[in-house]
């Protein structure tokens, strides 16, 4: 039994469908990268499964008790403790501490008026130190660059735990070494518990290197499921070449002799 299964989704705005029919399924421990072009429906995808956007189709997530939990049927506060969702941007307004940014995440966990407990705000500033900003709690959130602040709910996310982690373009606003900072805590994350993340990137060498399984979403559809540890780099090429153009792989090696993935953009009319 997968551990979370979307079944047949179909979600847009206005009554016009952005992805129709997607389904999927996300073993625990591993992480579901989402690849397709602007408007393809990565974002539509994230925000219907985890519930700010109505749809059709289902979604079955897996419990402590190993039953599985339709997330349609859950209340409000139950959903948000099962499933973490990062925008691309925060939305946060207001003149906050970056440790308060990063309680916000318990919320679902208090009763009204209750303030986070001193456990709490270890976990929060534990959270912190690991996306990079440990000493920074007492700093407004707002003067934060946009990265930092993105890397702060990211903290805020994993703080709270919750089993399924949703991810919307979470390298967007990094540079080179903190994209891959964020990518490598994603899977010390996952490794630690029955969790999975899906992460929709708009950088395909991040999704390469990092995802257990690529979705490629192409006019709100899924073109093919990638799984860059067993798949031939034909098939990959392949598949990549319908969002991209004609693109090639390759695999290197760092010089800790770690293997990596690298894509080429090759020349138009090229026959792979």
């Amino acid at each position: 039994m997968s551990f979370f299964t979307v079944s047949g989704l179909t979600a847009g705005y206005g009554g016009a469908p952005v992805v129709n029919g997607v389904s999927f399924e996300v073993e625990a421990g591993s992480l579901l990268g989402i690849l397709g072009a602007n408007g393809s429906g990565k974002t539509t995808l994230l925000k219907a499964v985890c519930g700010i956007l109505p749809h059709e189709g289902s979604c079955a997530l897996e419990t402590e008790n190993l039953e599985k939990a339709v997330l349609e049927e859950l209340p409000p506060r139950r959903l948000a403790r099962l499933c973490g969702y990062i925008p691309q941007r925060s939305g946060i307004s207001i003149d906050i501490s970056v440790l308060e940014a990063v309680l916000m995440g318990f919320n679902p966990r208090l009763k009204l008026l209750e303030y986070p407990s001193r456990e709490m705000k270890e976990q929060a500033r534990e959270a912190l130190q690991a996306v990079g900003l440990g000493g920074r709690e007492e700093e407004n959130y707002q003067h934060l660059s946009e990265g930092q602040k993105q890397l702060c709910i990211l903290a805020r996310t994993l703080a709270a735990g919750g089993r399924l982690l949703l991810l919307d373009e979470p390298e967007s606003a990094l540079d080179f070494r903190y994209r891959y900072r964020v990518l490598e805590l994603l899977k010390g994350w996952l490794r630690n518990g029955d969790r999975a993340g899906l992460a929709a990137l708009h950088d395909p060498a991040l999704a390469l290197n990092y995802c257990d399984c690529l979705l490629l979403l192409a006019g709100g559809e899924v073109r093919s499921l990638l799984r860059p540890g067993s798949d031939s780099l034909g098939k990959m090429e392949a598949g990549l070449s319908e969002l991209y153009g004609p693109v090639s792989l390759r695999r290197c090696q760092n010089r800790s002799g770690r293997e990596q993935l690298v894509m080429l953009k090759e020349e138009e009319g090229r026959q792979l």
